[in-house]
């Protein structure tokens, strides 16, 4: 899930530093230049690819880094949401889903002990 989060983020990012039409708000408290929600969705995705991929390899990194770049993710999609709440909400699901796998207990069993 990581791995389809970040790439929507790198997206998202991208339309942001390009300067795109399709977001627009008004009155908003978190009211920043579109070029810098661009940069910042584009770093949170560029993490959520790298942490997935830890993950998907077994690191032992993999686990917390995700959670904590999923649960970065998820407040500035939050904050994103009067930008373009069609890709937001979507997306905060995502990021819940991905805290909710990454979060839970898991023990392993081997050669059936």
């Amino acid at each position: 899930m990581m791995l389809l989060s970040g790439p929507l983020s790198v997206l998202m990012g991208a339309a942001g530093i390009a300067h795109d039409t399709l977001f627009a708000a008004s009155r908003y408290a978190y009211r920043f230049d579109l070029t810098a929600w661009g940069w910042i969705h584009l770093v949170i995705g560029v993490a959520l690819v790298i942490a997935g991929l830890g993950v998907l390899s077994g690191r032992s990194w993999g686990r917390g880094a995700g959670g904590a770049v999923a649960a970065i993710s998820l407040i500035t999609q939050f904050m994103f949401v009067p930008y373009y709440p069609l890709w937001a909400i979507p997306v905060m699901t995502l990021d819940l889903l991905i805290l909710f796998a990454l979060t839970r207990i898991h023990i392993e069993t081997r050669g059936g002990q």
